[in-house]
């Protein structure tokens, strides 16, 4: 059963699929079918939005993020397209979908230049960062890591006011490298970028969960995206949900392994024994003061 209330859901996968290398290809094509039917047929920039708004509008679903983000060694997503398809997407129905993007972090070349594209021109409106995607380290420009780039896309997203979806726990897609997944590393871009709010997604799952609290409960502006855990195992890998339940947002991750549907991980979702204010505020109040209201 939904709620009677509208729902925005932080972590949708409509990214530009004729980009994807064949090895992660396969791995996507093996969760085609859903309860909303073939994923390829919303990834579709022509078509696609209109189909995911009425999907939308069936289903009491107000917004959606669209994550997307740069990764040409393991996903075959390239700078140049990817956020050009994230905001030309959103930009059909700006008020309900929101874009999200990046640039290479191991690129030094004319960071601040690119940054400033596609958060100004292209108006990105979150950025994501995937560590075990893009070969990197969270906190990789300190301590010699030599990625510097990293810092300048930290700065101009708090300068922007825009947040910064972080990638934690582990990935199986090939290539993927989990040494980069611990979200600790969290820790230094919290506090060398104090006014930045910063999204760590998927909590750590499944093994850095404990980190995940920790975190969420040092720093004020670090928020919980539960996506990619299934509603029905939620307080088995995050017990603690209820204590940090103003920091939290709603994600379903679709089309990912084991989500059959927006709605029907709303629907599970909403058979978690939490108090109906906590299903609300991680449903929509955190999301509304984390993205902005309507």
């Amino acid at each position: 059963m939904l709620p009677d209330y509208p729902i925005i859901d932080a972590h949708v996968h409509i990214q530009p699929w004729e980009m994807v290398k064949p090895g992660a290809l396969a791995a996507l094509r093996t969760r085609r079918q859903s309860g909303m039917g073939d994923p390829l047929a919303y990834m579709d920039p022509e078509h696609g939005p209109e189909r995911l708004i009425a999907y939308m509008d069936a289903n009491s679903i107000e917004k959606v993020g669209i994550v997307n983000y740069v990764a040409p060694e393991v996903m075959g997503f390239r700078e140049k397209g990817v956020n050009e398809f994230s905001a030309a997407y959103a930009a059909a129905a700006p008020e309900r979908i929101i874009p999200f993007g990046s640039i290479d972090p191991r690129d030094p070349v004319d960071a601040d230049q690119r940054m400033e594209y596609i958060l100004g021109q292209l108006a990105i409106k979150v950025v994501k960062i995937h560590p075990p995607h893009q070969l990197v380290h969270a906190n990789a420009y300190r301590d010699g890591g030599g990625i510097e780039t990293l810092a300048t896309i930290y700065a101009t997203a708090q300068a922007y006011h825009v947040p910064v979806m972080i990638h934690t726990g582990t990935s199986v897609f090939p290539g993927a490298r989990n040494k980069y997944a611990d979200p600790m590393a969290l820790d230094d871009v919290a506090l060398d970028f104090p006014d930045l709010q910063i999204i760590l997604a998927h909590g750590g799952r499944p093994i850095w969960m404990e980190t995940a609290y920790f975190l969420l409960r040092r720093h004020k502006n670090m928020w919980l995206d539960i996506s990619s855990v299934p509603p029905t195992r939620l307080l088995d890998y995050f017990p603690w949900l209820p204590r940090v339940a103003e920091k939290a947002i709603f994600g379903s991750d679709w089309p990912g392994p084991g989500v059959p549907g927006i709605r029907e991980n709303v629907e599970a979702f909403m058979d978690v024994p939490l108090d109906a204010e906590i299903k609300r505020l991680i449903l929509r109040e955190n999301a509304l003061r984390l993205f902005g209201e309507p």
